[in-house]
């Protein structure tokens, strides 16, 4: 393989497997919110803070793995 497919191979992999973790991750503390919120009602005001706090810190993740792949297509760093 040349080198331009193997680039695109790593951002695929980077991608693929960097995204993988944050999806399951939002969807965990998603639904752990609603059955936290189900048993307490009174609290949803804080837990939904602390969500949207923690689904950003995951959501950041996705994010570092989207800008390694655009470094390894551009050829920046090497």
């Amino acid at each position: 393989m040349d080198a331009e497919t193997m680039k695109m191979l790593a951002a695929a992999l980077v991608m693929g497997l960097g995204v993988a973790g944050p999806a399951i991750g939002e969807g965990m503390i998603g639904a752990k919110t609603m059955e936290a919120v189900s048993r307490n009602p009174e609290m949803s005001g804080k837990m939904f803070t602390n969500m949207i706090i923690g689904m950003a810190f995951v959501e950041s993740l996705a994010i570092y793995c989207f800008v390694i792949a655009l470094m390894i297509l551009l050829g920046i760093g090497s």
